[in-house]
């Protein structure tokens, strides 16, 4: 069998330490899929199509990883792409509380998914979307906090 893991988010945007996990879960999995999770009540700050553009130059160099989008609940593309792994990356105790919880809810309702949780490097911890999607807000350089090689010049807001 295939070790298939998915790692969903929003990922508006996607960061250094986001790209960390990923990276690091590698070895552990046949494939990661970076699930982009969307709602289409939820305003989001970046489109989708630009966070799947820049999450796919940052694996460009990786068979192993795919990114994809999906609506609905994650247990449920599991399923879709035959994985049995969910891959969380952990900041904080908060953190845990939160995905632990998520965690549960979905192993009783899918029993042959594990969730897998890797630390963030220390030097992650206090990188968030929430905070990079307010630098690039107000103009201010974000660029330490995302990946490398990504164009600087199109993370701004995204205007309907």
């Amino acid at each position: 069998m295939e070790r298939i893991a998915i790692f969903p988010g929003s990922f508006d945007p996607f960061t250094i330490g986001h790209e960390s996990v990923v990276r690091r879960a590698l070895p552990m999995f046949d494939k990661v899929v970076i699930m982009i999770g969307y709602n289409s009540n939820k305003q989001s700050f970046f489109k989708l199509s630009k966070r799947l553009k820049w999450i796919n130059q940052v694996f460009d160099d990786e068979p192993k990883v795919t990114v994809m989008s999906h609506e609905g609940l994650t247990v449920d593309f599991c399923k879709k792409v035959n994985a049995h792994y969910i891959l969380r990356g952990l900041r904080t105790s908060a953190d845990f509380e939160y995905e632990r919880a998520i965690a549960q809810v979905n192993k009783k309702m899918h029993p042959e998914i594990e969730t897998v949780f890797l630390l963030t490097m220390p030097e992650h911890t206090p990188v968030n979307s929430s905070i990079v999607r307010d630098i690039i807000l107000h103009g201010g350089d974000a660029s330490q906090f995302l990946p490398k090689g990504l164009n600087m010049d199109e993370f701004t807001k995204d205007e309907d």
